[in-house]
């Protein structure tokens, strides 16, 4: 009987447990343990002589989503400065330190965030500013476990807004000794005497872009779906410095200080979906890198992965996104759906592929090409019943988005024949020529113009006697063509063209008069860019 009641009740039991292992494990792939608050901080303004930000309020919202959806912080738990004065901020991380204080510090997080303007001694807060040291002190002090502070400081800026006024010390910060059952942690953007910048191509700073995007999964480097402190703050390195290599303010170098003793690497975000808040995630091919905007490629810049991960799994709000991946030989773009509690894998058969020859032109990663063309042109006559002008030409050219600009050089040879002789005319000919372009789905179309000088030179075969004739003639050509961007950078082009020559010319009666030529030319020829 004894034995039949414990059947019994384990019968009961037993499912009622694996129930509630199946629950916890499911909130748990996501839940957080214990207290996590942010405090995030972003203003466009500056002191009076520093330029006005665009991004900096923005870079607040990013990261307050990624910490929301995947951090484990609760929304009552992060919050948003934006636009505050100092007495604002210094209040709020107060109060976040009170409720922390009030709490269990077991296992708590303090995470402080700021993007915009600063010096070596202050963050510039509008009109006000706000003493670093004070700062350092309130995160430092925090009776919160693990006590994060993130600064996005700027200098004055340019061609990217390079933020803040005046060039002095990169915001620094130093953290002193902590107990050995603490952790704290301070990251900035910049090195000393460095600039942060922002992008308009990435509507936000690159620092914070790539933290952010290392938060969504881009810098899960062992594909474990957790990231880092670690990994977050490696791949927001790699990335600051990379893009910042190419801009007007200079390369960006982030730093941080890490004291945390007794602690392993902690997990900022895990990629899986929050309660009431789903994601979708979307898994990328390898061995490329990834830019993915919103909705299309107008949109703002939303994450960013490379190809050296072993993930590219990432974790997105549900909606519309543009992707566009970057290889060796080749770009592909292409739109992907992201839908909550589901996972969409873009197949690269399914994305439109483009030849680097052609990316400059199609607003992608590279901003400058350079190229060599060469190839075969036919003119008509400059005068009546004269042979066509058949030769060859070499160019030399820099392509920009949407422009390009040649230094082309030509030579043909054209004559003329009758009963009492016969002429060869030869033509050498060098001009400039800018051309605006436009990319169709397959080929590319210009329309262009040039100009330059041009040697004309006939000789005669007679009976009697016919020197040699030979003249400077002013060019100006309008035309236009299209071309075809293979692989590996060949390209494969054609244009037709009417010009203009405009030559003194010797009559039979050895009179000197100024002449105009209406010409027709046609090429055909083959180049590579790089």
């Amino acid at each position: 009987m004894r034995t039949s009641r414990q059947r019994l009740v384990a019968n009961r039991l037993v499912p009622l447990l694996l129930a509630g292992l199946v629950l916890a494990a499911a909130g748990g792939a996501h839940a957080q343990t214990g207290l996590r608050i942010a405090v995030l901080v972003g203003n466009n303004e500056g002191e009076r002589d520093e330029v006005r930000l665009r991004y900096a309020e923005e870079d607040v919202a990013k990261m307050s989503r990624v910490l929301h959806d995947l951090g484990g912080f609760r929304s009552e738990d992060v919050v948003i400065l934006r636009g505050d004065d100092t007495e604002a901020v210094r209040h709020a991380i107060i109060r976040v330190n009170e409720r922390l204080r009030l709490g269990d510090a077991r296992d708590t997080m303090l995470f402080v965030y700021y993007s915009g303007h600063a010096d070596a001694g202050a963050l510039h807060l509008g009109g006000s500013r706000f003493a670093t040291d004070e700062l350092e002190g309130l995160v430092r002090g925090s009776p919160a476990r693990m006590r994060i502070l993130v600064v996005d400081a700027c200098r004055s800026g340019t061609l990217t807004r390079v933020k803040g006024g005046t060039p002095a010390p990169a915001f620094e910060v130093q953290v002193r000794p902590a107990a050995a059952s603490e952790g704290a942690v301070f990251l900035t953007s910049s090195a000393a005497n460095e600039d942060a910048q922002e992008s308009d191509a990435l509507h936000g700073s690159f620092f914070t872009h790539y933290l952010v995007s290392g938060l969504l999964g881009a810098a899960d480097s062992d594909g474990d779906r957790r990231v880092s402190l670690s990994e977050a703050y490696a791949y927001a390195y790699e990335g600051t410095l990379r893009a910042s290599s190419r801009t007007l303010g200079g390369t960006q170098h982030p730093t941080y200080s890490y004291d945390l003793r007794g602690h392993e690497d902690v997990t900022l975000t895990t990629l899986s979906s929050a309660p009431g808040h789903p994601s979708g995630f979307v898994m990328l091919p390898p061995d490329r890198s990834f830019l993915l905007f919103q909705n299309d490629p107008d949109g703002a810049a939303v994450a960013e992965t490379t190809n050296d991960v072993a993930s590219h799994h990432l974790a997105l709000p549900p909606g519309r996104y543009f992707v566009r991946g970057r290889g060796r030989d080749d770009l592909i773009e292409g739109t992907v759906v992201v839908r909550a509690d589901s996972e969409s894998a873009v197949r690269e058969a399914e994305l439109d592929r483009v030849a680097y020859a052609r990316l400059v032109r199609k607003g992608g990663v590279v901003e400058r090409l350079r190229g060599v063309h060469a190839g075969y042109f036919v003119r008509t006559g400059l005068w009546r019943d004269s042979d066509p002008c058949q030769g060859v030409f070499a160019a030399y050219e820099v392509v920009t988005r949407g422009f390009s600009l040649a230094a082309r050089a030509s030579a043909c040879r054209g004559g003329f024949r009758n009963r009492e002789l016969s002429a060869a005319a030869d033509d050498v000919n060098v001009q400039v020529e800018g051309a605006h372009v436009w990319d169709l789905p397959v080929v590319s179309v210009h329309a262009s113009l040039a100009a330059g000088p041009s040697w004309l030179h006939e000789s005669f075969t007679t009976t009697g006697q016919a020197p040699p004739q030979q003249a400077l003639a002013a060019t100006l050509t309008a035309g236009g063509g299209a071309e075809l961007a293979t692989q590996h950078g060949l390209v494969l082009d054609a244009g037709i063209a009417a010009g203009a020559y405009a030559f003194r010319e010797r009559t039979l009666t050895e009179v000197v008069h100024w002449t105009t030529t209406v010409t027709f030319v046609a090429r055909l020829g083959l180049g590579y860019r790089w």
